[in-house]
């Protein structure tokens, strides 16, 4: 089955470009700060950013751990260089080491975590001092999946790449002029020496996004996905990860007591003017 997830990748840019210039404005902000890590998806939001607000108003954050690839590091200054954007170089390992000290058995996973909520903490402090909003990088990919971290790499004020999957992102990114090396190297969190996002999955992205758009964007069961040519096992455990991580792309449920109830009643400022 041909599944086509090209975009018109110039119309996406307008529309991404556009629409965090209108919501950082709208909230009385003309910043945006984002944390930069030398992969494809955080170097395709900051692009978006400097085309919405100009680079003389983008901060990129540096943030590595004692392990990082110096890759990273490499690669997200060839962007500052690139965008002209305002840059600072933050080191989280004497942040995080307390942490890992007090349990030495801490798993690759938790400790990913702390990474990831750490990174977390010095983007807002960053947005509070330089008066911007933090941009997300987040994918749609990632998001169904819950391949990220609450309160960690999917935190944000705005998030402009949470409606394109993975293998859209990628097409963006060339169509902004990301550096090949970023484009084409493997999808990696950077969490410890050798990991990658496909290593951990189990699955590729160009696979897994193909099901997830007939599952997501053409409401397919998973019998028709199956008739469709994917193995059973994948579409199964697939569907398990969207269904597990459902909590992950929602704001904490409040119990309802009023008529007029945050996040199920009173949804947006409309009728206050915003």
């Amino acid at each position: 089955m041909n599944i086509d997830l090209s975009i018109n990748t110039d119309l996406a840019r307008k529309i991404l470009a556009g629409f965090l210039k209108s919501e950082i404005t709208r909230v009385g902000y003309s910043r945006a700060v984002i944390n930069l890590s030398g992969g494809l998806d955080s170097a395709v939001s900051c692009a978006l950013a400097v085309e919405a607000v100009g680079a003389e108003n983008v901060l990129a954050l540096r943030l590595p751990y004692k392990t990082s690839s110096p890759d990273s590091l490499e690669h997200a200054q060839w962007l500052v260089d690139q965008f002209k954007v305002r840059c600072e170089t933050v080191e989280i390992t004497d942040m995080v080491e307390p942490l890992f000290r007090l349990d030495p058995e801490m798993s690759k996973s938790r400790r990913g975590n702390v990474m990831a909520r750490a990174r977390m903490i010095v983007l807002y402090d960053r947005s509070e001092v330089f008066k911007a909003l933090p941009i997300g990088t987040s994918n749609k990919t990632e998001i169904l999946l819950g391949y990220t971290t609450m309160w960690g790499d999917m935190a944000s004020a705005l998030n402009p790449l949470g409606d394109l999957y993975k293998t859209q992102v990628r097409q963006l990114a060339r169509a902004l002029n990301i550096p090949q090396p970023i484009i084409d190297k493997p999808p990696s969190a950077d969490l410890w020496a050798g990991q990658t996002d496909e290593g951990e999955l189990g699955f590729t992205y160009d696979e897994v996004d193909k099901l997830l758009y007939l599952l997501v964007d053409k409401r397919y069961t998973v019998q028709d996905c199956i008739e469709a040519g994917f193995d059973k096992a994948f579409v199964d455990k697939v569907v398990g990860r969207v269904q597990r991580s459902q909590f992950k792309r929602m704001m904490p449920p409040v119990a309802k007591l009023s008529n007029r109830t945050v996040g199920y009643d009173f949804l947006y400022l409309r009728d206050w003017g915003t």
